[in-house]
This record gives C-alpha cells, sequence and structure tokens, in this order.
C-alpha cells in the first residue's frame, strides 16, 4: 500500500514538473544537467523525479548530482554517507564539492546571501569541470511567490526568481522545474519516500527574512486565497502605464515638450 502511494506522488510530480519542462522549454534533447542538491526535501525530490527513466528517455538528458559541503554546518545537516547511498540507490552519478564561508565572511554572522554565493560558485565550477550545459535548483512555486514579496520589501524592485535563465553570457542556464510545484507537494512526498527525516535546516532558518515573509504569506491567505497565485503571476503582468517614474524622468520629459 506505502509503495502504491509512492508511486502515486511520483506520477503527480512528474506531471507538474514535466509541464513545468515543457511550458518553459527548460531541457532539450543532449542536455547534461548538474542538479544542485542540498540533501534537503525540494532538492532530493527534484532529482529523484529527473533520475526516472521515463522523463530521461523522453527528454533525452543526462544527470549528475552535486552537492556542497561547507564550515557552515548545522546538527541536522545531510551527511554526505546519506546522500551517497541515495544517489547509488537511483542510479544518479554524483560529485561532492567544497566551499569556504566561514573563514571568508566579513562578519561573524552569514548571511543568507554569502553563503548561497558561495556555494553557487562552487556549483557551477563543477558543472563547468564535467561539461553540464544545464543547473538545476530545487526552488518551488512557494520559493519563487516569496522572493516576489522579499524583493518588493527589503530590495525595492519588483524581480523573481525565473524558471530559466541563462548566467554568463549563455554558458549555463539555470532551469527551477519545480516552479508549478507547491511546498507541501514536496514534503508530502518525502515523508511518504521516507527522506524527509533527513532535511538539511539552515542555522538561520527560523530568524531570516524568508521566515519573516513565509509566515506573512501564511497569514494572508486566510483572508484571501488567492495571494499566492497572484503573486506568482504578478511579475508576468506588468502594467507599464501605471509604473512610477522618477522626477528625473518626468524632468526631461517636460523638456522634451
Amino acid at each position: 500500500m506505502a509503495r502504491s502511494k509512492i508511486k502515486q506522488k511520483e506520477k503527480f510530480l512528474r506531471k507538474k514538473i514535466g509541464m513545468a519542462i515543457r511550458d518553459y522549454g527548460m531541457i532539450q534533447k543532449g542536455d547534461r544537467i548538474c542538479v544542485a542538491v542540498s540533501g534537503g526535501k525540494d532538492s532530493l525530490t527534484l532529482l529523484k523525479i529527473l533520475s526516472s527513466k521515463t522523463l530521461k528517455l523522453a527528454l533525452g538528458f543526462t544527470l549528475r548530482a552535486v552537492h556542497i559541503v561547507t564550515d557552515y554546518r548545522c546538527s541536522s545537516c545531510t551527511h554526505t554517507d546519506v546522500l551517497k547511498k541515495l544517489f547509488e540507490e537511483w542510479g544518479v552519478e554524483y560529485h561532492f564539492g567544497k566551499a569556504t564561508v566561514l573563514k571568508n565572511s566579513r562578519s561573524d554572522k552569514v548571511s543568507c546571501f554569502w553563503c548561497s554565493w558561495n556555494k553557487r560558485k562552487a556549483i557551477f565550477e563543477i558543472a563547468e569541470k564535467f561539461n553540464c550545459n544545464k543547473v538545476a535548483f530545487g526552488h518551488h512555486k512557494d520559493d519563487i511567490i516569496e522572493t516576489v514579496l522579499l524583493n518588493l520589501l527589503f530590495n525595492g524592485e519588483i524581480s523573481t526568481m525565473n524558471a530559466g535563465q541563462e548566467m554568463f553570457k549563455g554558458k549555463f542556464t539555470i532551469i527551477r522545474p519545480l516552479c508549478y510545484t507547491e511546498e507541501k507537494e514536496t514534503a508530502s512526498y518525502a515523508k511518504e519516500a521516507g527522506f524527509s527525516n533527513k532535511i538539511c535546516r539552515c542555522p538561520n532558518a527560523e530568524t531570516s527574512k524568508r521566515k519573516f515573509i513565509k509566515d506573512f504569506i501564511k497569514e494572508a491567505t486566510k483572508i484571501s486565497s488567492g495571494i499566492k497565485s497572484n503573486l506568482f503571476h504578478a511579475p508576468s503582468r506588468i502594467r507599464e502605464d501605471y509604473l512610477g517614474r522618477t522626477a528625473k524622468d518626468l524632468r526631461r520629459e517636460n523638456e522634451r515638450v
């Protein structure tokens, strides 16, 4: 019964991920994909679904899991032995890399940006080493929604995580196949599959700005169930006529009159 339930959830996730891949043209035949695996529920779910023969045969791509070990760790970080066992069980080639976060930090407190930047740098270096042209991250729909508000409230800009984005003049393309998948769906699958207890938790997770935004959205959806959907679609529904102009822009327009 449990096995049947897992298969049902995998089929559901394959459908959502497949739809995202198709809608955004994320994967083409011959792509060499490096999957960034933190050891958390989302990246493990993504890797498990992408490693299925159904998707690999249909789309014709190759896969390599990459996990970055840093000097900034917590007690619940997934051990490399656990990941190695999963990668081998799923028939996925893998590589463990290293990144120095604490030593190179300019202060005692490590910011999310600094940690992420160092990890990504290491991931791109490994992707280049193995001649991968795509880098897949396990960001789900809720991550994308939260990023819209994070950038608006804390950076004063309208931007989001793109489902696909070229980097370094087209050398790599970042893809986010979980962009249609909600966090509760990856959490449910991870629990059923038996690796939810291996979730890696960032030491700053409970006090971060993202946690604040996550809680804010949770409260807001009690007022309107459509809030998450609106935030997800908002960056692609820009009404330029109603965007603000700076005083400098207005002066230039008046000078031309």
